[in-house]
């Protein structure tokens, strides 16, 4: 019995193994998980031009703008952050991307190395998210990526880490979609309570980006959400709900219902397959067509 169990152990392990990426990954992301995703991952594909930390870069003006907030200081020292990003990555960069990547403490370290003033401000303003008690996106990633199937558990993240994480993780998920496009691969993007990501002004900005891009990067993304008013009220979701190629609409509240018959022209007639529907019923809108449709299982 015991060399029939070990047998069994041993080939499961070979499974695993082999098969590893086509097994699912939970990453369930706090500050006090074990759990870390390095925000500066990236790899050569990332990005639209020919030099990925261009486009990086950006990201990392928008974490920096997230964890300094409205802070006039950081609109006129762009530069200084894309030069600090550039010289963060240029070691990485000469590895053709291989290794280990930089982390945000080097990016920290590289901004106190500047003789600027502004610069050594800026490493003071990211210093909790680096070497303080939010740092878990300042380390390198300990968590399998490249599994067919992940699920970024972001429940546990408190009031501060919540917008910053929520940045890493889309940014993580553009990693993964630069490396499928590559590969020719399609992927699919489900996001739920996506409302969340509207309620901070930069990562407002970063998914509405990455809503326009995701199919010319290969990608499909689905939003889910049942607060929609919430949706409406902001301008960045209520434009891409609208430019949205496929909505499905089950049954809504009265004010719910008569926002979405003013953004997406739903006629009368065809509003009362949204209004005290049961379960399986609703509306689909594909591009200019309104179908309702009924689909029950027993």
């Amino acid at each position: 019995k015991h060399r029939n169990d070990l047998f069994d152990w041993i080939l499961e392990q070979n499974i695993k193994n082999k098969y590893k990426h086509y097994i699912s990954e939970l990453i369930k992301i706090s500050a006090n998980s074990n759990n870390h995703i390095n925000a500066l991952d990236i790899n050569q594909n990332y990005g639209e031009g020919k030099d990925p930390t261009k486009d990086k870069a950006e990201f990392v003006l928008s974490l920096c703008e997230q964890i300094m907030g409205n802070d006039t200081e950081i609109s006129g020292h762009k530069t200084l952050i894309d030069r600090c990003v550039k010289e963060v990555y240029a070691d990485y960069k000469d590895r053709n991307y291989q290794g280990v990547a930089p982390t945000l403490e080097d990016f920290r370290q590289v901004l106190l190395k500047q003789d600027e003033r502004q610069a050594k401000d800026i490493a003071l303003s990211i210093e909790l998210f680096t070497k303080g008690s939010l740092n878990t996106f300042a380390k390198p990633t300990n968590v399998q990526v490249n599994n067919r199937l992940i699920c970024y558990d972001i429940i546990d993240l408190g009031e501060q880490l919540m917008p910053v994480g929520m940045l890493v993780i889309l940014d993580n998920i553009i990693n993964r979609i630069s490396k499928n496009r590559k590969a020719g691969k399609t992927t699919y993007i489900f996001i739920d309570e996506i409302y969340l990501l509207f309620q901070h002004q930069y990562t407002s900005l970063f998914m509405s980006k990455l809503w326009k891009r995701i199919r010319k990067y290969g990608g499909c993304a689905t939003g889910i959400t049942q607060n929609i008013e919430e949706i409406i009220e902001n301008k960045k979701a209520k434009l891409m709900l609208s430019n949205s190629e496929l909505i499905i609409m089950l049954n809504q509240s009265t004010s719910d219902r008569d926002r979405l018959a003013e953004l997406l022209h739903i006629p009368d007639t065809e509003l009362n397959f949204i209004t005290n529907s049961g379960t399986g019923e609703g509306l689909i809108k594909v591009r200019n067509s309104i179908v309702p449709f009924e689909n029950k299982f027993p």
